[in-house]
């Protein structure tokens, strides 16, 4: 299921961030390709080098210290740490209107879900300013959400009438469209509730 779903990157704003040489950094899921590949050389050796060695990072992720990802911005906002970066699908309870940025079946390519983020810019700039006091200072697509069944599926209409994981609100709706039944869960609960039956 193509569906728009980005990590965002957001650097508190005010004099925490500035007063300090070292900055402290809570990335998205540690065992992704994402953390992994680009988060972690990012901050632990790019910026780092880049600055001269005038600038330090200790990062964690959000996962790592044990706290959810809806968490993270929020936390971000309130001076424990400098920089956070989860999905956005994570923190709508503190702004519904980052729904519109998880939306299912509307980018089928890269450059779909480039140019819907690019339509959205403004409206993350305004949203980070005043719920979380930040900047987005970088989005990263996620790719395309994969539905999990414990039973085979050809198509769409296959899926009508399961129960299948969903991430978010927005894909909880577009499953129930389908005629499943959609269950919302933390992505590291969905291997054994599978084998449950869930």
């Amino acid at each position: 299921m193509n569906k728009i779903t980005f990590t965002l990157t957001a650097l508190l704003l005010g004099t925490a961030a500035h007063a300090q040489d070292t900055l402290s950094v809570v990335g998205s899921w540690s065992g992704l390709p994402l953390h992994k590949n680009y988060e972690a050389p990012f901050w632990t050796t790019a910026l780092p080098e880049a600055s001269g060695g005038t600038l330090e990072v200790a990062l964690t992720t959000h996962d790592q210290m044990g706290i959810a990802g809806g968490d993270v911005f929020r936390m971000m906002s309130q001076g424990v740490f400098h920089i956070g970066m989860t999905a956005a699908d994570y923190a709508v309870s503190d702004s519904a209107a980052l729904e519109g940025l998880d939306v299912p079946l509307v980018a089928s390519d890269a450059n779909e879900a480039k140019a819907a983020l690019d339509a959205a810019r403004p409206i993350m700039d305004d949203i980070f300013a005043s719920v979380f006091n930040a900047h987005v200072i970088g989005t990263a697509p996620y790719p395309a959400q994969i539905v999990f069944c414990n039973a085979p599926i050809a198509g769409l209409a296959d899926l009508e009438g399961l129960k299948v994981r969903a991430s978010g609100r927005m894909t909880a709706n577009v499953l129930e469209g389908l005629g499943s039944e959609a269950v919302t869960m933390a992505f590291g609960e969905v291997p054994g509730a599978l084998q449950r039956g869930v």
